[in-house]
């Protein structure tokens, strides 16, 4: 029990590091939170730092998931506690404890730590990804998909139970976090991947 806490604290703080805000400062660049979309995100770090900048922030978000769970992995923690881990890391990038609790949206976070949750359908979310990507060019769109069809992907892919019922919980969170990403959508508001007049579109 106290290993499955101090992991789980563990997991929270590693989630509270925000990779944005960091590579933002460490590369001289303008902070995410206060330009652009102001969501501390590769796609916004990507409009304001160019692509190194965005490639190593996604990386670390990813990074965040795979470490987290990774460990659990490692430890041989029971399945629903290494689910809540996956689930803490995720709730600490959203809701980090060094920046004021104003995280960015989690995508990339969730996404590693489905492909620890399950490999294959890591894998499977990541084609969804990009798929979208290609044909609608939103990124936000993207993430929308692949993250609602992720917890079926696990499923289908035999992951426990725990595992796909936590990553519902995820894929809920991360549709509030894209709302206002969905109101542009909606309303053909929202900027397409490469687009340079605007920097108005937020998901990592």
């Amino acid at each position: 029990m106290l290993i499955d806490i101090l992991i789980l604290i563990m997991a929270y703080l590693l989630g509270s590091f925000n990779s944005a805000v960091v590579i933002s400062h460490v590369m001289g660049f303008t902070d995410p939170r206060t330009q652009g979309s102001g969501n501390p995100g590769a796609t916004n770090v990507l409009r304001l730092g160019g692509t190194k900048a965005a490639i190593v922030t996604l990386l670390l978000d990813i990074s965040k998931g795979v470490i987290a769970v990774g460990v659990a992995l490692l430890l041989n923690l029971s399945t629903v506690s290494i689910a809540l881990v996956g689930f803490t890391v995720f709730i600490g990038h959203l809701f980090p404890l060094f920046f004021h609790f104003k995280g960015g949206k989690g995508v990339a976070t969730a996404f590693g730590v489905i492909v620890m949750f399950n490999s294959l359908a890591g894998l499977t979310t990541l084609a969804t990804w990009l798929l979208v990507a290609v044909i609608s060019r939103y990124s936000s769109l993207s993430a929308l998909i692949a993250g609602t069809l992720a917890p079926l992907y696990l499923y289908l892919w035999h992951a426990p139970v725990a595992y796909w019922a936590t990553d519902i919980l995820i894929s809920l969170l991360l549709i509030w976090r894209h709302r206002s990403n969905i109101h542009k959508l909606l309303n053909g508001q929202e900027s397409k991947i490469g687009a340079k007049k605007s920097a108005d579109v937020s998901s990592d």
